[in-house]
């Protein structure tokens, strides 16, 4: 096109009249319909010819007009209506240029305060406001009746209580009311020979004091304690006076008192006892009256009454067993009985659908006398423990994954630890406190 085109005059008239005129955003359309006005038309046997030229050579042009009006459009009207600017294809809100995400790291767990005694065989239960009540247990050959409250927004331990009786390998509830229910445990007496307790207590965490409740029908440690559905506490087996105990019994908190249900289709100490999501309570192994024991039982608060389910696929005592969030049960860890005092690596998995067992991956190392505690992301974090009875007490720990089936290894504990406790808090932080001969208490950021 020459200089002189009469054309390329019209259009640059036609161009800065509509810039002139612009909104905010330049419709590209409507540059081209005044392109097209700016010039001869003519038609032909190959259709609209617009500026006069061949077939091809005039869509040419035309598509050149309208990629000219998208490029250089919002720079013409910027320069000449600087109140204005022209935007081509805005998007609705502005986009942020993606960054590159770090690979993510698992810190070790942190210290946080330490208790104002060292204990082990001792309970951990989160009370309704957000902190933690500690009580009893043992440090060395003492059992201990104190009790102390771990705040987590201040990271520090103060005395509470204490009990009215020293006792470790006693089971802590928290009752529906806020209220805390101790009962069972051992006990020394004058001639150092272990005592097994009936008696139990309330902890008020209004008057922060404990008093009286019961006593159980059947003296018993080294049993467990769930709160089912209704509000009633359900105690199963144990080691009593007499060995290991198939017996159970209900503790009604409107009453204070304690009577007896099932009992259990087997006796059973060191066991498990979970509340599965259909308000049934799922019984794992233990040790009985001879040997560790595969077998498992349902407890059904309806009727009162025990009832057998599937086996797990290895006997065991000592072991964990921990509810996740999709109502089936990780099962870990533990004495096979069977193994010269060395625990088990392997893990299993009870479906409450199918009232069976099943295998899953199995932990990094085998344990004995570690936590398992369900996180808020649906993991289970796994601490501390021992591979034996006169093994190595581990500071490491791992998580396991319920979507893949796989443990895995997370930042170890600032301190060896067994028979120590392990809190859900309700932030998400777990909180780890004390083990053989530690008063100290380590924080597990997830």
């Amino acid at each position: 096109m020459s200089e002189l085109d009469p054309f390329e005059t019209r259009f640059s008239a036609v161009y800065r009249r509509y810039l002139a005129e612009a909104p905010v955003e330049a419709d590209p359309v409507a540059i081209a319909r005044r392109a097209a006005a700016a010039g001869p038309r003519h038609w032909g046997l190959a259709g609209f010819r617009p500026f006069g030229q061949t077939p091809a050579m005039a869509w040419v042009l035309l598509l050149a007009t309208l990629l000219l009006a998208l490029v250089v459009g919002g720079l013409a009207a910027g320069s000449w209506r600087r109140e204005q600017a022209v935007v081509i294809a805005p998007s609705p809100t502005p986009t942020a240029m993606p960054t590159a995400t770090p690979a993510p790291t698992t810190p070790p767990a942190t210290s946080t305060g330490s208790m104002t005694t060292a204990r082990s065989w001792h309970t951990a239960t989160l009370l309704a406001d957000g902190r933690v009540l500690i009580a009893g247990g043992s440090e060395s050959s003492k059992d201990l009746a104190s009790a102390e409250l771990y705040d987590p927004k201040t990271g520090t331990f103060s005395p509470t209580g204490p009990m009215t009786t020293a006792r470790p390998y006693h089971t802590a509830t928290l009752l529906a009311d806020g209220r805390v229910l101790i009962v069972g445990g051992g006990a020394q007496n004058g001639l150092g020979v272990s005592e097994v307790l009936s008696s139990g207590e309330i902890y008020d965490p209004k008057t922060r004091t404990f008093s009286p409740t019961g006593p159980m029908t059947t003296a018993r440690d080294h049993h467990t304690a769930t709160l089912l559905p209704d509000g009633r506490v359900l105690v199963t087996g144990g080691e009593g006076v007499g060995g290991r105990l198939a017996s159970a019994e209900i503790f009604d908190p409107k009453t204070g008192t304690f009577s007896p249900t099932g009992p259990m289709t087997t006796d059973r100490a060191v066991h498990t006892a979970t509340l599965l999501d259909d308000g049934h309570v799922l019984v794992t192994g233990g040790v009985g009256a001879e040997a560790q024991l595969a077998s498992a039982e349902l407890y059904d608060p309806k009727t009162g009454t025990f009832s057998p389910t599937g086996s797990m696929t290895t006997a065991r005592d000592y072991h964990t067993a921990t509810l996740l969030a999709d109502g089936r049960v990780l099962i870990a860890g533990g004495y096979p009985g069977s193994s010269g005092g060395e625990g088990l690596a392997s893990a299993e998995v009870f479906d409450p659908k199918t009232g069976t067992f099943s295998p899953t991956g199995s932990m990094t190392t085998a344990r004995v006398w570690y936590t398992a505690t369900l996180l808020a992301d649906g993991r289970v974090l796994i601490a501390g423990g021992t591979r034996g009875v006169w093994d190595e007490i581990y500071a490491s720990a791992e998580l396991y994954d319920p979507t893949t089936g796989r443990f895995g290894p997370t930042g170890p504990m600032t301190t060896a630890r067994v028979r120590h406790t392990a809190t859900l808090l309700a932030d998400g932080r777990v909180l780890i406190t004390g083990g053989d001969g530690v008063g100290s208490a380590d924080l597990f950021v997830p």
